[in-house]
């Protein structure tokens, strides 16, 4: 059953089954499921200093492993933007049924939980966790949101992205 989102829109089922009729039928959510990531990622010291020198990102907390050692977290840490270099969203959309529909990203919400370390062994979990109708000035559009979970090896949060991708029907 549809229920009213935000702003009025036409909120759908996140069941991928009572979606409303104007969402394309290869954009329907994979039914909430789980959708784990085959490959876990592991971060190295190297890694953290190549992604601070892409990003010109110059805080001794992320690039100088002394000064680290004497900050908040008593050794270095990744700067929390990596943890959306990882891939996540395209793991979600290969999971999706094929079709012609175009996706464009709309947002990303981040919300760091826990500084990743070197030697961390990071591995993802995502979720469907919503889709939604909104008309604009151009037209119908719908919305599919998805949220992946960043865990590390001792199974702490490392941070919550939540993806917000947006189609024509």
């Amino acid at each position: 059953m549809d229920a009213e989102g935000p702003s009025g829109n036409t909120r759908l089922s996140g069941s991928g089954k009572d979606c409303s009729s104007t969402m394309a039928k290869a954009d329907q959510p994979p039914g909430g499921r789980v959708i784990r990531d085959e490959k876990s990622v592991h971060v190295t010291a190297a890694m953290i200093a190549e992604f601070c020198a892409a990003i010109g990102e110059t805080n001794p907390l992320y690039t100088d492993p002394q000064a680290a050692a004497h900050g908040p977290n008593a050794g270095l840490v990744a700067p929390p933007s990596l943890a959306g270099s990882f891939s996540a969203a395209e793991n979600v959309l290969q999971q999706l049924p094929r079709s012609n529909v175009r996706r464009l990203l709309a947002g990303i919400d981040a919300e760091f939980v826990t500084p990743i370390r070197p030697d961390d062994t990071i591995t993802i979990e995502s979720r469907v966790t919503d889709t939604y109708e909104k008309t604009g000035r151009s037209g119908s559009m719908v919305f599919i949101v998805f949220r992946s979970t960043l865990s590390n090896q001792r199974g702490e949060t490392v941070a919550h992205l939540d993806y917000r991708f947006v189609t024509r029907p």
